[in-house]
């Protein structure tokens, strides 16, 4: 794929045109899971008639090679092979089959981060009290961007007792960009598992799981591949696949088979067929375009809302560390309230996210997003700033 300009106009308002959003309101919460493009849309509802009308027949004869062309192209897309692949429901999904059936020994410690995903920090703290694991947690703060000394903090976290340690690669409150390849190197020098959460990573960022150096990982793909909704991924190095026992009962399957995880009974085929069609999608504009262009859209708004008086931007000003996702906060304004008042008076649509003790706005554009929107979001984020 030829290198688009992120601020090719012409280009991306043809991509815009792709899809068909609410007209009722500016949707900057692209963070939770991510429209799919028309023609995926279109494809899923055909999919969805063919099971319908065929029924059993189709899932008795049909629906194992299309399951096993979508994983190929998955194999191609992620850089991992078919067999070390698992279409799950989402990325929470795969860490709970990774961290459920991680053969852990009581006494064992897990290492993570604060910022790490709130169902990340469910799935272990209610593992530890069940298994008697202890739990122990690096601060990274928002404003630390020196690669090194992020490394040199979870370096200095890691003890005698640490079995895993869970990553993020791109943390959904703020949209940084870790640097999961050192710190997975970092683990394996200390004879340790990385346990990688990308769920935001796939399809925004351009980058191969091999290229991450970790045995396991999950992912989504109805986030930034554009797949519909209930789609995730899971990796798993092939020779430690038989390292993971099964979260879903199963004692068909080889202990390196990695379908031993997804026994989970019957399955909704046509969202997982949709995958080749959103991936289709994905590919016609090129993993480097896209993240590029995000990437933009992101800084459209930041640098416009970063000198604004009394607003602290939560993400990294350095563009190589972060992507779409941004976050700010407004002094003596809670988040709740800001973002109450961009809905409210702006028509635009935002989250709250919890940082540590501190909530902030989230900030998240998409491809259909346009230039003039992100404008708006500047201007109204000024608008919120109480007069000095």
């Amino acid at each position: 794929m030829p290198d688009i300009l992120p601020d090719d106009e012409s280009y991306w308002s043809a991509i815009r045109a792709q899809y068909t959003r609410s007209p009722d309101f500016i949707n900057l919460e692209n963070g939770y899971f991510g429209m799919p493009a028309n023609p995926v849309r279109a494809a899923l509802r055909r999919y969805q008639d063919e099971v319908d009308l065929e029924n059993a027949f189709f899932l008795r004869t049909r629906w194992p090679a299309r399951l096993a062309r979508v994983k190929s192209l998955l194999a191609d897309f992620t850089g991992a092979a078919p067999d070390e692949l698992l279409i799950t429901r989402s990325a929470v999904e795969s860490l709970n089959i990774l961290l459920q059936g991680y053969p852990f020994a009581p006494g064992d410690a897990i290492l993570m981060a604060r910022h790490d995903y709130d169902s990340s920090h469910d799935i272990v703290r209610m593992l530890a009290g069940r298994r008697g694991l202890a739990v122990m947690q690096v601060d990274v703060p928002h404003d630390l961007e020196d690669e090194d000394a992020v490394l040199a903090l979870y370096a200095e976290a890691i003890t005698p007792r640490t079995r895993v340690l869970l990553l993020t690669h791109i943390v959904h409150r703020t949209g940084r960009i870790m640097p999961v390849a050192r710190l997975a190197a970092l683990a394996r020098g200390r004879g340790i598992d990385a346990i990688v959460d990308g769920a935001h990573a796939l399809a925004q960022i351009d980058f191969t799981i091999p290229q991450v150096g970790a045995p396991f990982a999950a992912y989504n793909l109805h986030k930034w591949v554009g797949a519909p909704l209930g789609t995730g991924l899971l990796y798993i190095a092939r020779d430690r696949i038989a390292d993971i026992a099964p979260l879903y009962g199963d004692v068909s399957s080889a202990r390196g088979d990695i379908d031993k995880l997804g026994h989970v009974g019957t399955v909704p085929p046509a969202p997982i067929m949709a995958v080749e069609d959103a991936l289709a999608f994905h590919a016609a504009i090129g993993t480097r375009n896209k993240e590029a262009r995000l990437r933009w859209l992101a800084r459209r708004w930041m640098d416009r809302a970063a000198g604004v008086p009394g607003v602290t931007l939560y993400t990294p000003r350095d563009p190589r560390l972060h992507c779409a996702l941004g976050a700010f906060g407004i002094d003596g304004v809670p988040a709740a309230e800001v973002v109450r008042r961009l809905m409210d008076e702006h028509r635009i649509f935002t989250v709250v996210r919890k940082f540590g003790g501190t909530e902030i706005v989230r900030v998240t554009p998409h491809l259909y997003s346009s230039p003039a929107e992100l404008d708006v979001l500047a201007d109204a984020i000024r608008q919120c700033v109480p007069p000095r």
